[in-house]
């Protein structure tokens, strides 16, 4: 067990490579509680989060779940988040959610409530403490969840959701996940998680902690905040153009961000796959040419592929996949092979 922002989380129940494997063919199950869920109402929620995140929130269909970031004044990332459209089942009224990382929590809530003014505001409350968050990935998470929810988990698209029961509770039941395996997320009262948690390791899943969580959306290709992701870093260079939407619309950023879009001297995020044994680990040099090119930001020797693999960033030229460069493992040069994530594609 470690601190991770002021909770207390599993590194690992048994093995990280034994929960890894389970995600991949069977069903993992994380807790993943410290995400912080923030709830918007009221007839001004839609406008307001279309002024505060990268992209366009207007528009989107009740159920729908979009993948935005929220950008600071230089266009830089200070958070990537999930915002959901959805219907309160008690009353029908239509309301928002932004599910925000652990670490952003309180950083986040402070840009919203420094964005309140200027435009439509909503009122907003943080719901992370009286509610809880655990998320089933892998082939057999539909048929270790289905007799669980009141709705059928295979109704809902992917990035979708919709309020539910699960387990008898009343809850969120969203088709996402950070593991590159199809699944689902699941956000109940906290008093209710218990028991929907230990009802699915009884019927087969595994539970996962943060090592296992790691290694499976690095092979994903998936950027982490902190690493891939941070205030110095912009949606761009990252990879995540096809999360904003600059037309026609006006939020903290956009301006920098229409002058970084053609920016072509920025260092971008890309994949390389590490001949031999030895992990490339964060902060490692990237070489080019016996010089360094770019540092580390996140490597793993990936259980899936037998090999070490990682993200990095790197002058535009040398993204290009196929491109030969070698990382500084401790004072040695391990060959190392440009690739573009996701360096793992589920077959079905």
């Amino acid at each position: 067990m470690v601190d991770f922002a002021g909770w207390s989380m599993p590194v690992q129940y048994a093995s990280i490579v034994a929960e890894h494997q389970a995600t991949r063919s069977q069903a993992g199950l994380f807790d993943v509680s410290h995400m912080a869920r923030i709830r918007f109402d009221g007839p001004q929620a839609e406008a307001f989060l279309d002024r505060i995140v990268s992209r366009r929130v207007a528009g989107m269909a009740p159920g729908q779940i979009r993948y935005a970031v929220v950008t600071n004044h230089e266009g830089g990332i200070l958070d990537d988040v999930l915002v959901y459209h959805l219907s309160d089942r008690q009353t029908s009224e239509p309301y928002y959610q932004m599910v925000v990382n652990a670490s952003n929590r309180r950083k986040i809530v402070s840009w919203i409530e420094a964005n309140v003014s200027g435009g439509p505001a909503s009122d907003f409350v943080d719901r992370t403490h009286e509610t809880a968050m655990i998320s089933l990935q892998g082939p057999r998470a539909y048929e270790l969840l289905k007799p669980l929810a009141a709705t059928d988990p295979l109704s809902l698209k992917y990035y979708t959701g919709v309020e539910t029961e699960l387990g008898g509770a009343p809850g969120i039941l969203s088709r996402t996940g950070y593991t590159g395996e199809d699944g689902w997320e699941l956000i109940v009262p906290a008093d209710s998680v218990a028991k929907i948690w230990e009802s699915l390791i009884e019927h087969g899943a595994t539970a996962a902690g943060l090592g296992a969580r790691d290694t499976l959306r690095l092979e994903a290709g998936m950027p982490l905040y902190g690493h891939e992701l941070t205030e110095e870093i912009d949606p761009f260079q990252a990879g995540l153009a096809f999360a904003v939407d600059l037309d026609n619309r006006d939020f903290p950023g956009r301006d920098a961000l229409a002058k970084l879009r053609d920016d072509t001297s920025r260092p971008r995020r890309a994949g390389l796959e590490v001949d031999g044994r030895r992990v490339p680990r964060e902060g490692y040099d990237v070489l080019s040419g016996g010089k360094s090119a770019g540092r580390i930001t996140s490597g793993t020797f990936s259980p899936t592929l037998n090999q070490p693999i990682a993200m990095c960033y790197l002058p535009r030229e040398l993204t290009v996949p196929g491109t030969q460069v070698e990382v500084d493992v401790r004072g040695s040069a391990e060959p190392a092979r440009v690739v573009k994530p996701p360096f793992y594609r589920r077959k079905s």
